[in-house]
């Protein structure tokens, strides 16, 4: 027979970590399910075993789920901060774009090094209601698992070239410009590569927002 003092533990235990994770997940900031990074993802699997032991082991202190939950929190934010600060370690964590295709050809070296088959290209051209490839003149694989489509109607994709101050010499590459082509376009503006916050190369055409435009 099932002891009342144990049903009773189990739901207090239910509704204390129901509230608690709701305040974890928001010191770890507002982030949608389907936007969740490898690390969310992972510290999010964690605590939901950690949870999930602690409501069935009720004789245990609820102390032992509790700290490693707030260290998981902790670790968490720190690697945020790292991230924003370092793009090199934001790299190495989430990884980067991919350019599954340009400009209407698949981009098959790019689909081996990713896992990514046809089907699973088919599959999010059925759901964004695409016919066929044809119609498709760009798809990036983005570091969540998630494919934009951009279709023919569509004009060029802004490509990053500075992120937080960081040069994308990938995308310098790819648009077959080098860093001094950047240098004497935000020379004509009268700007240097520490006062850009964002800039990005769409149409030919180099954009910028510069860090004193932010609030």
């Amino acid at each position: 027979m099932v002891n009342i003092m144990n049903i009773l533990n189990a739901t207090f235990r239910t509704i204390f970590f129901y509230f608690f994770i709701i305040v974890v997940f928001r010191l770890m900031g507002k982030r949608e399910i389907g936007e969740l990074s490898l690390m969310d993802l992972v510290v999010s699997l964690l605590i939901a075993e950690l949870v999930a032991i602690s409501i069935e082991n009720y004789d245990e202190s609820m102390l032992l789920t509790i700290v490693p939950i707030v260290i998981l929190l902790v670790f968490e934010i720190i690697f945020g901060v790292l991230s924003v600060k370092s793009e090199k370690f934001r790299t190495l964590v989430d990884g980067k774009p991919s350019l599954i295709i340009n400009k209407g050809k698949i981009n098959k070296t790019e689909m081996k090094k990713q896992r990514y088959s046809l089907d699973d290209l088919m599959l999010e051209l059925r759901n964004n209601n695409i016919e066929d490839l044809t119609q498709v003149k760009f798809a990036i694989l983005e570091n969540n698992g998630r494919l934009n489509l951009y279709k023919n109607d569509t004009s060029d994709i802004p490509f990053p070239l500075i992120l937080d101050g960081c040069v994308q010499k990938d995308t310098l590459n790819y648009i077959n410009k080098d860093l001094d082509w950047l240098i004497d376009n935000l020379d004509n503006k009268n700007l240097n590569i520490e006062d850009i916050f964002y800039a990005f190369y769409k149409d030919n055409k180099v954009y910028v927002i510069k860090n004193d435009e932010l609030s």
